[in-house]
């Protein structure tokens, strides 16, 4: 395994909006960007859809994660609020120097942010769920439930 550092009415009530939604609390996310997050859920690579298959539901030790959600001005691929935990699928596109870059300073926000953000490779997730599922519950503290 490679480690590597709602609806429209509900999210406008939602007391969570600004936690996990804009770059400020109370921020509201852009409609654009949350229509770019609902295609980004219906176009999901075959990794991110195995990993979801673990995640759905509180399936994995009881954890609630959302897919695609808009955080601090990114979308990010899996999001478990309650344990500001982030979890990215990354492909060989994100295998060159620019786009490292650019994540390196995506994780660096998010973290700034409080959230402790996790990075896979598709291989590893295709290859290997159950470690992948391991090192997210280690990570979630959850490891010993």
């Amino acid at each position: 395994m490679s480690f590597y550092t709602p609806l429209c009415h509900f999210r406008d009530i939602s007391p969570t909006r600004g936690e996990i939604g804009g770059i400020l609390p109370h921020t509201p996310v852009p409609p654009k960007v949350w229509t770019n997050a609902r295609r980004m859920r219906k176009a999901m690579t075959d990794a991110e859809l195995r990993l979801w298959n673990e995640l759905r539901a509180h399936r994995l030790m009881g954890l609630g994660f959302r897919r695609q959600l808009p955080i601090a001005g990114y979308i990010v691929d899996f999001a478990c609020p309650a344990e500001k935990l982030i979890v990215e699928v990354d492909g060989s596109q994100h295998g060159n120097d620019r786009d490292q870059t650019y994540d390196q300073v995506r994780t660096r926000r998010l973290e700034a942010d409080g959230w402790t953000v996790l990075r896979f490779w598709n291989d590893d997730v295709l290859g290997d769920i159950d470690n992948v599922c391991m090192h997210i519950l280690i990570v979630a503290g959850k490891d010993r439930a």
